[in-house]
């Protein structure tokens, strides 16, 4: 049967190949984006998760469409990396407000449906560096990290439910980002990579669909890194 599926962030890297991914699967899927042009192909909504108005608004645009959410993928983030002692407080707190704040807005909102049908899948992408630390990036891994408290949390608090929740922590992936690093700067994160390569945008995707799928029906509150091997031990 065709889902109902929610991608936040879902206009290019990571979260266009997983909405991508499920569209493929043949099922209904909405995207949300803050700027630009989103790409052709699914109901695109643009969304600043930063706004509980405009947050609201998307859902009620999407369940107009695509009926309620049964699939909620919050990938939506941003960065501000800096050191700590030249880190400002609106470098802080504008990714804990997105990264976090932002993840617990759409989360909340995609719960009113999930309870009245009693079952849904959230799946949350963190980030290896929330688990393994990087210089210059309190902030984000911060925000990354505290993504699997609040899932895990929810895995307890709404089990009984039939919603499950779960994070998918990807390493260095090959992105528009990753390809804007020099070769040195390539070179040094792919010396920590035991596979010594990036991920493809691809492989984040199928793990994603893998935990919204039947097979993934008693799997809650996990967190499931693609990293390589990066930050394993974590």
């Amino acid at each position: 049967m065709s889902r109902s599926v929610l991608v936040t962030g879902g206009n290019r890297g990571i979260g266009l190949a997983i909405a991508r991914a499920f569209a493929d699967a043949g099922d209904k899927v909405a995207i949300t984006y803050r700027s630009g042009e989103p790409p052709a192909g699914f109901l695109a909504v643009k969304c600043d998760i930063t706004d509980p108005e405009q947050v609201e608004q998307a859902y009620k645009e999407i369940e107009a469409e695509h009926g309620p959410v049964e699939i909620l993928v919050a990938n939506a983030g941003v960065t501000k990396d800096q050191l700590l002692m030249r880190m400002s407080e609106e470098d802080f707190t504008s990714v804990i407000d997105t990264n976090l704040t932002g993840t617990f807005r759409v989360v909340k909102r995609a719960n009113r449906g999930m309870l009245r049908a009693k079952k849904g899948r959230v799946v949350l992408i963190s980030s290896v560096v929330g688990l393994l630390g990087s210089p210059g990036q309190a902030n984000y891994a911060a925000s990354k990290a505290a993504l699997v408290g609040f899932a895990r949390s929810l895995a307890r608090e709404l089990g009984s439910r039939n919603i499950t929740f779960n994070v998918v922590a990807p390493g260095f992936v090959d992105t528009d980002m990753t390809k804007a690093l020099t070769d040195e700067q390539r070179a040094g994160i792919l010396a920590g990579v035991p596979l010594g390569r990036y991920a493809q945008p691809e492989e984040i995707a199928a793990t994603v669909r893998f935990l919204a799928s039947d097979d993934a029906s008693y799997i809650t509150g996990a967190v499931i890194p693609v990293d390589g091997g990066l930050g394993m031990g974590h």
